[in-house]
């Protein structure tokens, strides 16, 4: 694993040839599915637009729609500096627009989730507008990530935010406000901070609440060799935050770097069933703690694609639903993600 001058990760780019080494059949490829995390981008050179995700949507598996996430992309290089992220949306926007008109087959970022600085309490509201204006119809949620580790000073990928953000009465009222205005707000944090996040979801239970990739487990550092703990306290505070009603798991982003996996070095990517058998442990339990009209599974590509192939993804999750009822599978693959994103 490659770290930077800082010593944090550095996400590795995908590599097409590698990933082409593996291909397999789709799995039940007529189950409709909505991809509810997503991002589009140009990071390092490498580009992930619209080209770039039709090319994975049209992998073999029925995706109807998808939702893009925060990203920081696009931004606004001049106005007020609390504006600047609603560039990302109107970019994305067109995207979805272009996407519409090129006759593709899925409704790419029918949802759009947007960061918007909740610090600024309820004088937020004055940005979560602009993004609604600017997204076309498709304005759903706020981002605004809170990730932090003790373990890590100088952060894992990005610099770490601020210590006790979602106690902050101010970023709770930035909460308040999204949840006043409709929206949905996506957590972004670490395993550790669940805790803080029930607390949050106690305090604004108006707010329905989206967790990222399942609370990002991390897998390096001072966590690696120590796996097994790491999930006993992990499913522990799981199962506190699934008494909070108001708050849905995404399932997914298991690729990313910092929660340990090494497929990317390998000489060949794993298969779906590969996959599907490491992520058994988390998905489960997810799924036996919230229920399955509580949890979505996601792509969260690019980011996991240095790992795996869109196919290949989707191929592991069909095979971990295999003893789901019909219902649990429609909430699984799209019913959650339509009805927490109101699409």
């Amino acid at each position: 694993m490659s770290l930077d001058i800082t010593g944090r990760y550095r996400y590795p780019s995908p590599r097409a040839a590698w990933l082409a080494q593996v291909s397999e059949e789709i799995i039940e490829p007529d189950l409709p599915i909505v991809d509810p995390h997503h991002h589009l981008w140009t990071q390092e050179g490498n580009h992930y637009l619209l080209d770039e995700f039709a090319d994975d949507l049209g992998s073999g598996h029925r995706i109807e729609a998808t939702v893009f996430v925060q990203a920081h992309y696009g931004y606004r290089t001049a106005g007020p500096d609390e504006l600047k992220p609603v560039g990302e949306t109107e970019k994305v926007a067109a995207m979805a627009e272009t996407a519409a008109r090129s006759g593709l087959a899925t409704d790419v970022a029918a949802g759009i989730v947007g960061f918007a600085d909740l610090m600024l309490g309820g004088s937020v509201e004055r940005v979560i507008e602009a993004h609604v204006q600017s997204a076309g119809g498709r304005f759903r949620g706020v981002r605004h990530s809170v990730s932090r580790d003790s373990n890590f000073p100088h952060g894992i990928v990005l610099r770490p935010a601020p210590a006790g953000m979602l106690a902050d009465p101010k970023y709770r009222e930035g909460l308040a406000t999204a949840a006043r205005l409709g929206l949905s707000y996506d957590a972004m944090l670490y395993h550790q901070q669940i805790p803080e996040l029930a607390a949050a979801a106690r305090a604004v239970p108006d707010l329905p609440i989206v967790l990222d990739h399942l609370g990002c487990v991390i897998g390096v550092g001072p966590y690696r060799g120590c796996e097994q703990d790491t999930l006993s306290a992990w499913r522990a505070d799981m199962a506190e935050l699934a008494r909070c009603p108001n708050v849905v798991v995404k399932i997914g982003g298991l690729g990313m770097i910092i929660c340990g996996p090494t497929w990317n070095e390998q000489p060949s990517p794993p298969g779906s069933a590969e996959l599907a058998e490491a992520w058994r442990p988390q998905v489960e339990t997810c799924i036996d703690l919230f229920g399955a009209d509580r949890c979505m599974f996601e792509s969260n590509f690019p980011v996991d694609k240095a790992m795996y192939s869109y196919a290949a993804l989707w191929n592991a999750f069909k095979r971990l639903a295999v003893g789901a009822s019909a219902a649990e599978k429609e909430a699984l693959f799209r019913g959650t993600a339509r009805r927490i994103y109101r699409l």
